[in-house]
């Protein structure tokens, strides 16, 4: 699928990523279970996250070492990237559900332009993430702790042995496992059982103190939440003036190229007809059919024109009945796949067929395409207890689409922003094409 636009224009950027949701900076971070769960992550990282950043620096300097030898240390370092993308994604998702902080998944930087120099953009903007460098740096944290929580479990344990060390250990002293305390065996049990309630203590207090890092860490300020809702309500009232916009120039393309001339054509030949009505009805008679038949085109034209800016039958039987009639008009052969169990709001609905719409059309008329796929689904969001209209189309076209300005994927771009949603286009050179929109079903 291709934009083919009509003058070159500069790509635009790829929209934002889906707006931060409200992180529930109160959720509770102390409570026995949470506790108990933030142990076991700390213990499980205080082994396994050495490895993790050993071979993250192993990464770095196999990158910055070769990078003299033919370029041989960019491919280390592209690597890099990805993995830091990779462990921040899977760190927010661990601190997520721990806390139900509510934090936003890590996604993928993309710069939207295509190409090699777009990837390159993309790899850079991701680079410099500052969502993904805090993941990773409460990862350092955790680790750091984790180390601290197994050193006190071998204390809890020599505790254990100590409190016990009568039953079987003779006269002198004993020494406390992992440090040169040594302990007369006379106070060997009372020394136990303070390593023991000390340590455990400190393993409570470490898991309690990971909460309390993870919300500094992780959970962005007020101050910056409030600046995010600024940006995107910004974003979607302005995709809301660019899609009325485009909308308006579509209107008044339609209504210039198809409409207007066919009626003025039809004044033109009732003019004729009522000149030869009287030296020639025959051709008078024909010149009538002729303006008849005009005028019904025109009136299809104008249904057809009234059907994109808003489809009746989308508020009578809801998006799988509009879309099944939308189908059914399709050039391009349509295998239609709708599940859905309630109907989202009307702005999100709409914005949904129209998205839909423009998808197919762009199938048709660019991407010499012979089937497109289109799937819907109503998806449930648990973290925020709301519902998102999901859908996706895709054709088996030659690919290559661009996000042009005043192009289709730039009104289906502004028209979902304006819903508070967000759209991904997916176009290699050859195909396939895919149209991808997620939006707030109470939009």
């Amino acid at each position: 699928m291709t934009t083919a636009p009509l003058s070159p224009a500069a790509p635009r950027e790829a929209p934002a990523p889906a707006p931060a949701r409200p992180a529930k900076t109160r959720s509770q971070i102390a409570s026995p279970s949470r506790i108990a769960f933030a142990i076991a992550h700390l213990a499980a990282l205080g082994v396994i996250g050495s490895a993790v950043f050993g071979f993250l620096f192993s990464l770095l300097g196999l990158g910055l070492g070769l990078l003299l030898v033919i370029g041989i240390g960019l491919i280390f370092l592209v690597g890099l990237v990805y993995v830091l993308f990779a462990l921040g994604w899977l760190e927010t998702a661990r601190v997520d559900g721990l806390y139900r902080f509510g934090l936003t998944p890590r996604r993928l930087r993309r710069s939207g332009r295509p190409g090699f120099g777009g990837w390159i953009r993309s790899l850079g903007q991701q680079a410099i993430d500052p969502g993904m460098w805090r993941a990773i740096a409460h990862l350092a944290v955790a680790t750091l702790l984790g180390g601290i929580v197994l050193f006190l479990f071998q204390a809890i344990a020599s505790g254990i042995v100590f409190t016990f060390s009568p039953l079987f250990a003779d006269d002198g002293v004993l020494q406390l496992f992992g440090t040169g305390l040594v302990v007369a065996s006379g106070w060997a049990v009372l020394a136990g059982i303070l390593v023991v309630v000390l340590a455990a203590a400190g393993i409570v207090g470490l898991a309690i103190l990971h909460g309390v890092l993870a919300r500094a860490i992780m959970v962005p300020s007020r101050e910056a939440q409030l600046a995010e809702e600024a940006r995107t309500s910004n974003a979607q009232r302005a995709g809301a003036v660019r899609a009325a916009d485009l909308e308006r120039t579509r209107i008044e393309r339609d209504l210039h190229d198809g409409v207007q001339p066919r009626l003025v054509s039809v004044g033109m030949t009732l003019g004729l007809a009522q000149q030869k009505l009287d030296t020639d009805p025959a051709a008078a008679k024909e010149l009538i059919a002729e303006a008849h038949t005009s005028t019904k085109a025109a009136i299809t034209e104008l249904r057809q024109l009234a059907r994109g800016i808003h489809t009746s039958v989308l508020d009578d039987r809801g998006l799988d009945a509009a879309l099944s009639a939308l189908a059914a008009r399709s050039v391009v052969p349509v295998q239609l796949d709708v599940r859905m169990d309630g109907r989202c709001s009307r702005d999100a609905e709409a914005a949904a067929y129209f998205a839909i719409a423009e998808a197919l059309t762009n199938a048709a008329k660019h991407a010499r395409a012979s089937e497109c796929r289109v799937v819907v689904r109503l998806r449930d969001e648990p973290q925020t207890g709301s519902r998102t209209l999901w859908a996706r189309v895709e054709d088996n076209g030659v690919g290559g689409a661009q996000i042009i300005a005043g192009g289709g994927i730039d009104g289906i771009i502004n028209r979902v922003l304006a819903a508070g949603g967000t759209a991904r286009l997916d176009s290699p050179i050859g195909g396939p094409t895919s149209v991808e929109v997620n939006i707030p079903c109470a939009s």
